[in-house]
Order: structure tokens, then C-alpha cells, then sequence
């Protein structure tokens, strides 16, 4: 079966979230979703969150024969298996949270999962680290690609990126 290409997002505000984005890089590869290229890590402002914590965020791109829908699956049992407990609390604090943005040309409307990920374009957490590995992705519904909505963005928050944690296209899967 042929192998598409997507984008992950990862995020953590609790603990330690440089930790819990490795938790979720290696878990990823554990279950055969191949992380091909990866951004820096990003602190960023919690954006409607019950906590003060800044968040720690990246992307990376993925290759995968699966649908998306088992890619979620796969996302969602990584993210049990770091200590994530999913609670009603919109925006909660969380170990880790894996964010399915894009697979291939796949579109999803389902009450499991939307695809493109519908928030992704408005947030400048997941397009600033998405810009450093793949600037040309592009919006179906706006035709703008990542960079070009990046830089449109009218937004407070902050994001800055960690130093010391450089983007990195892999030679082999991280």
C-alpha cells in the first residue's frame, strides 16, 4: 500500500513538555508512523486554556499507508499511553496532545475528525512550526499556503521558538 504524507502537531503543558514531545515522536515511530521531518519546539501562550503553563509545540511530517481515521486511532493511543486523561474541560491542561492536521489530499468531515484540521490556519502555534518544514502546504478552502496565512494572521498570542531545538529534516525516521 502506498504511503501519504501528513502533518502532526504535538503539544504539552504539563510536566516535562520537552519530555512529552519526545514521548510522542517515539511513540509514533513505535506504531509505524514514520516521522520524516520535524520543526523546532515552540513555547507558546496558552490560547483559551485553564492554566497559566505556556505550551510547548512542533510539527512534524509523517509518512503512512494508513487511512486517517487509523492514524487517529494510532494518535489517540499514544496519547493514553503518555498520561493523557480526555476530560469535558474545553482546552484543559494536558501531558501530551497530538493534533492529526493534514493527510495527503484526504478531506473528512466526521464527528471523530475534520480534515484539514478546520482550527489550524488560525493558529499561530501549529503554522509557525508547520512553515519551518513545509511553507507550501496549502489551505483547499483559501488557496493560501502555510506561510502566506502565517503571515495574514491578526493575533495576540505569542510563540517563540526554543533554543537550542533546530528543525530537522530526517536522514532516517527520528
Amino acid at each position: 500500500m502506498p504511503e501519504t504524507i501528513g502533518y502532526v502537531a504535538l503539544g504539552s503543558n504539563v510536566g516535562d513538555r520537552r519530555a512529552n514531545l519526545e514521548l510522542g515522536l517515539a511513540g509514533m515511530v513505535e506504531r509505524s508512523l514514520v516521522p520524516t521531518r520535524r520543526s523546532s519546539i515552540w513555547a507558546s501562550e496558552p490560547v483559551g486554556a485553564s492554566t497559566p503553563e505556556w505550551f510547548f509545540n512542533m510539527v512534524v511530517q509523517i509518512r503512512s499507508p494508513r487511512t486517517a481515521l487509523e492514524v487517529l486511532d494510532v494518535l489517540l493511543d499514544i496519547e493514553r499511553a503518555a498520561g493523557r486523561i480526555r476530560t469535558a474541560v474545553r482546552n484543559a491542561p494536558r501531558t501530551l496532545d497530538l493534533d492529526l492536521l493534514v493527510l495527503g489530499d484526504a478531506t473528512v468531515a466526521s464527528e471523530r475528525l475534520t480534515l484539514p484540521h478546520p482550527r489550524m490556519w488560525q493558529r499561530r502555534f501549529v503554522l509557525a512550526p508547520l512553515a519551518e518544514i513545509d511553507p507550501d502546504v496549502v489551505n483547499p478552502g483559501t488557496g493560501k499556503t502555510v506561510l502566506q496565512s502565517l503571515r495574514e494572521l491578526d493575533d495576540a498570542f505569542e510563540v517563540r521558538r526554543l533554543p537550542g531545538a533546530v528543525a530537522a529534516p530526517a536522514a532516517r525516521p527520528l
